[in-house]
């Protein structure tokens, strides 16, 4: 994503110059997320970032925003005009940009799937099929399969898969993590969304050439630990309720591609340590040479080994921020 953007002008205007374009992540009231990289839930579980983030890029950044908000359900939790913050579960955001005013363009591949988890992907796909969103992949429910769900499109081609991981083998260290969390449901009357319509979590799908490489990235550089591992793909916990999932490319939904229409960001407490520790990571090369600071967030970017950008937020106390600083507070 891009960091960089708030309703000022003159913020706006100096992080176009770098090209990027959309919201940094926060920094919670609380004096205790400061001190360490660690964020620990409710149970044993242990995260090294406070929230996930997405950034996805759009021609009409307004009817993304309608489309997340009334039928998936979603919540704005930071509207900037040009960037909209909507919340998907407990730790887990996507960013919906102007892709005239972002780091990436509208006409670059959708190299990326976003995983909505959920118990309930059969009323997901009976209430979406309602309302004519269109289908990558149908709804698949196998007995003994280790996981269930389908493929659904938004209005402007990213794909969101609707999964629901059953209990299997390779899902073992999942599950518990899932079970510590509360799924979140439709708190606004302007969703369509059915009442009993969940999620618990979320899995950004990436995909790569090289899924060893990314794996040593991974666990060396940002100290996450695997918890799936299915062959061809993995996911790494990086929040409460937020994944990562390398997939190698060409065997997931997608091939590879050098350009790539989104931004990981990873939302930190402590954005120095962070700085401090990849900026020496040599399969980690900066975009922005140091923190950049605004009246809203601190933040910085740089490019995982296979160039996906990825932006490192803190968002700071100020009045655009309230109601994403209150979301992002630990879940009781």
């Amino acid at each position: 994503m891009h960091l960089m953007f708030s309703g000022n002008t003159e913020v706006h205007r100096s992080f176009q110059e770098q090209r990027t374009g959309v919201a940094p992540i926060f920094q919670p009231a609380s004096d205790s997320f400061n001190s360490t990289l660690e964020v620990r839930m409710a149970s044993s579980f242990t995260a090294p970032f406070l929230a996930n983030n997405a950034f996805f890029y759009y021609r009409d950044v307004e009817a993304a925003a309608e489309f997340y908000c009334q039928i998936i359900g979603a919540t704005v939790v930071a509207d900037y005009g040009f960037a909209k913050i909507v919340q998907l579960a407990h730790s887990s955001f996507l960013t919906l940009v102007d892709a005239t005013k972002g780091m990436h363009s509208a006409d670059e591949p959708k190299t990326v799937t976003l995983a909505l988890v959920s118990e309930e992907v059969e009323g997901w796909y009976d209430y979406l099929t309602r309302q004519g969103v269109t289908m990558h992949r149908a709804l698949e429910v196998t007995p003994g399969h280790a996981h269930d769900g389908f493929v659904a499109v938004d209005p402007e081609g990213y794909f969101l898969e609707f999964e629901r991981f059953n209990a299997q083998p390779e899902n073992a260290q999942l599950l518990p993590r899932l079970a510590a969390l509360s799924p979140t449901y439709p708190t606004h009357g302007a969703t369509l969304r059915p009442a009993q319509l969940g999620i618990t979590a979320t899995v950004l799908w990436l995909y790569y050439r090289d899924i060893e490489a990314i794996h040593r990235f991974y666990t060396t550089a940002l100290g996450l630990e695997r918890v799936v591992d299915q062959g061809f793909a993995r996911i790494y916990q990086t929040s409460p309720s937020g994944f990562l999932g390398p997939v190698i490319a060409g065997q997931g939904l997608h091939p590879y591609t050098e350009q790539k229409a989104a931004t990981i960001s990873l939302l930190t407490g402590d954005i120095d340590a962070w700085f401090e520790r990849l900026r020496g990571q040599p399969h980690f090369r900066l975009r922005t040479e140091e923190i950049v600071t605004r009246d809203h967030y601190r933040a910085f970017v740089g490019y995982d080994p296979e160039d996906y950008f990825m932006e490192f937020n803190t968002f700071l106390s100020h009045p655009d921020n309230q109601k994403l600083l209150g979301a992002l507070q630990p879940q009781n």
